[in-house]
């Protein structure tokens, strides 16, 4: 491949015969471009696309029209003699899938190579979750740091109440702008996966820890460059999802018995909560994002979970 790689594309498309590697290219740009994708999800995407390209080259095949069923079904048999999780090879035949039907709409192959293609049912693993005094500890010790006045300090308790009030990535988090934020009616606007725009609503302490962060934090920690960053790192630019899990894990090290979670763990632990507290699953999912209510349905197995340990506990018949 002679044309430079693009940031989204892996090392490993450099050894790609000159054909596959130009199809994979288009496809990045059209993941990019057209769909619009988050970057996490369009580097995922062609990492998979990558490693299914670089087996079908393995077997002597230079262009997608030799790329057929057996290619994919043996592609993804190789993932799993490497000893691949079920999960990831239900993605990565999603990835496939959603690739061969590209390449047949635009011409590049005269059939959709992955329609049949198979793949194994993910188990669904229980997402950790923080308990509701868990959650207060944390939100409690974060306030306490903040009561010096300091920009950081008020800017991580304004950050972990929002985390948690409205169970947002953390991508759409470090994404947002004061703009974004209507204090009147305390709702959040955020834009999730695939640019799609959805309301949040968020409570009285995550308003209080806003205003606190607007009014005495954030001018601290303004620059020039800032510009309409909800949040911001020490230097002044927005700050960066890195940031955001190193802060969520430092913070939760300081509960005593709570798991070790980032922010997608305070993104689970307020879906649990809601339905827990009676939220009916539309509106969860709404609050999400789910493009698919089975998304959100795992929160119901974790509010199950807990009510059949609670059971074995404390029922004198468990």
């Amino acid at each position: 491949m002679t044309e430079e790689r693009g940031d989204d594309l892996p090392d490993e498309a450099l050894e790609l015969p000159s054909a596959l590697a130009a199809a994979l290219a288009d496809y990045v740009r059209h993941l990019r471009s057209e769909r619009d994708l988050a970057p996490h999800t369009v580097r995922a995407y062609s990492a998979d696309v990558c490693s299914l390209l670089a087996h079908a080259a393995a077997l002597g095949h230079t262009d997608l029209s030799r790329v057929d069923l057996r290619v994919l079904r043996s592609w993804l048999a190789r993932q799993q003699t490497l000893g691949r999780a079920r999960t990831t090879l239900a993605r990565r035949a999603t990835a496939a899938r959603v690739f061969t039907r590209w390449a047949q709409r635009t011409g590049r192959a005269s059939a959709d190579a992955g329609a049949l293609l198979g793949a194994p049912k993910p188990h669904r693993r229980l997402p950790p979750t923080l308990k509701q005094d868990e959650v207060r500890q944390l939100l409690d010790a974060a306030a306490r740091v903040a009561l010096d006045g300091s920009g950081v300090g008020l800017r991580d308790v304004a950050m972990l109440e929002l985390l948690y009030a409205t169970g947002v990535r953390v991508g759409e988090l470090t994404g947002c702008d004061v703009d974004d934020l209507d204090t009147g009616r305390r709702v959040l606007r955020v834009f999730g996966k695939g640019r799609k725009e959805r309301a949040v609503p968020y409570g009285a302490p995550a308003a209080r820890a806003l205003d606190a962060w607007l009014l005495r934090g954030r001018p601290q920690l303004a620059v020039d460059g800032s510009r309409g960053a909800l949040f911001l790192g020490e230097r002044g630019g927005r700050i960066d999802q890195r940031a955001v899990r190193r802060i969520v894990h430092a913070r939760l090290a300081g509960v005593p018995g709570a798991p070790d979670l980032g922010p997608h763990g305070l993104r689970h632990s307020a879906a649990t909560h809601l339905l827990e507290g009676g939220a009916d699953l539309r509106s969860v999912q709404e609050l999400l994002g789910h493009a698919s209510l089975a998304s959100t349905q795992i929160y119901t197995h974790v509010s199950a979970e807990r009510l059949r340990r609670a059971f074995a506990q404390a029922h004198p018949r468990a």
